[in-house]
């Protein structure tokens, strides 16, 4: 099933999108796409409750626009330097265990959103990645159990401010939680409709030009590895965000590096998960 929140900024609602691309409005099934409904096998109960009530519940136009697939996550954990060739266009050591740093989630978007590239920023650069979303409280997860604790996937866009990231000292958490910085989805897509999550193609263009074309294979720590450790430094619970890392092409790594200006148009995507789409624009103050 693929899980999709549609409408205006902050008034979403909850819809899927069916194998034929029709996206219908299931806000009479009575709950959003949170903790809550993860939490307490909130997809089998809508999937039994699309099945009953399908001739009925009605279509939503493809032009309305597309929030964030789930709704108030309580962090986004994400994984540095998981692909081998990323840490080695950043010129930094490929790690012995996962790096691990947080994004604030109000730098959460819809896939379409626009990028707002931050006051004083010059380095502005992207990362296409696949985010894991949990579905059930975890803590202290073995990892032959890992799954167990999947509900789903989706496409992740972590936006990162280098200069911040790197040159403002203490952590990377300053360069990755700026507004706009993590536009999610289309949509959520369940982890019975992904047979092989460490196989899929993962790409990222800019203004036409491919830059990064890579796939999950290429995984140093697998999505097992990342529940499991994770979840022994802290608890996950339902919706929380697992950002697996990104492969080599962002712009930090080019020679010479090139960052994200105004006016320029990001496209991404993951084997089963979609395609998104962001336009750079400036900041302003009304836009924050």
């Amino acid at each position: 099933m693929k899980l999709i929140r549609f409408g205006k900024t902050g008034q979403e609602k909850p819809g899927i999108e069916t194998e034929d691309g029709k996206r219908l409005d299931v806000s009479s099934f009575g709950e959003d796409f949170d903790q809550a409904f993860l939490g307490s096998n909130g997809v089998k109960r809508l999937e039994t409750w699309v099945e009953r009530n399908f001739d009925d519940i009605p279509s939503v136009s493809d032009k309305v626009r597309l929030g964030p697939p789930i709704k108030d996550s309580s962090k986004i954990v994400c994984v540095g330097l998981n692909y081998a060739k990323h840490a080695e266009e950043s010129g930094m050591v490929v790690p012995k265990e996962p790096v691990l740093f947080f994004k604030a989630t109000t730098a959460i978007v819809g896939p379409n959103d626009d990028v707002i590239i931050p006051k004083g920023s010059t380095k502005t650069d992207w990362e296409v990645e696949l985010a894991v979303i949990i579905g059930k409280k975890a803590s202290y997860v073995e990892e032959k159990d890992a799954m167990e604790f999947v509900v789903g996937y989706m496409l992740h866009n972590d936006y990162s401010e280098r200069e911040f990231q790197l040159e403002h000292e203490g952590q990377w958490v300053k360069g990755k939680s700026c507004d706009t910085f993590a536009p999610l989805g289309p949509w959520m897509v369940t982890k019975d409709e992904i047979s092989a999550p460490h196989n899929l193609r993962l790409w990222l263009k800019v203004n036409g030009e491919l830059l990064q074309d890579s796939n999950t294979s290429d995984l140093i720590f697998s999505i097992p590895k990342l529940v499991s450790y994770i979840s022994g430094y802290m608890t996950l619970l339902p919706g929380d965000i697992i950002s697996t890392g990104t492969p080599f092409g962002v712009g930090l790594g080019l020679n010479p590096p090139r960052f994200l200006k105004p006016g320029d148009t990001v496209e991404l995507g993951i084997d089963g998960l979609g395609i998104s789409r962001q336009t750079a624009k400036a900041f302003q103050s009304d836009n924050r």
